[in-house]
């Protein structure tokens, strides 16, 4: 496993990631307006949206959605690691989970670890690369993580 930055030559290819390789990127400080804005939008669960009541339940205070933890990780995946030019989306993601509470205040960073990458067997201008991404706060602790399948053009083809 080798760590690098996740500072690519624009645009990104399928040929630019390598299985193994790790790329750490990313910051965003999560704030209480931006957490409650969010969760009375797509999630307004008391603890999301309510610093009072908020207390009084088992986290013992405010905490981001978990969803809105996956869009803080997509926004900075989308900044510092996919290519809009060269990234084709995604059929889907895998094994969500969220380990740690996200609260006001905490700094999130992104872990990308690419897990296998190979052509497709049936467009041979593209290629599909699996990734462990996981989400960790100021302490390095995970905070979320997930499987990830990308499709990415081929830059090289053969």
């Amino acid at each position: 496993m080798t760590l690098a930055s996740a500072t690519f030559e624009r645009p990104i290819f399928f040929d630019d990631y390598v299985e193994g390789q790790v790329y750490v990127f990313g910051k965003t400080v999560v704030s209480q307006d931006e957490i409650i804005e969010f969760a009375r939008k797509y999630d307004p669960q008391s603890f999301h949206i309510d610093p009072v009541l908020a207390k009084s339940h088992a986290y013992g205070g405010l905490i981001a959605s978990g969803w809105h933890s996956c869009a803080m990780v997509m926004r900075m995946m989308t900044d510092d690691f996919i290519s809009e030019s060269a990234s084709l989306g995604s059929p889907g993601v895998d094994e969500i989970r969220w380990k740690k509470p996200v609260r006001p205040g905490d700094t999130l960073r992104v872990r990308v670890e690419i897990l296998k990458t190979r052509l497709s067997q049936t467009k041979s201008d593209r290629g599909i690369v699996i990734s462990q991404v996981n989400a960790e706060n100021q302490d390095l602790e995970t905070i979320m993580s997930m499987k990830t399948t990308g499709l990415f053009l081929v830059k090289d083809l053969k």
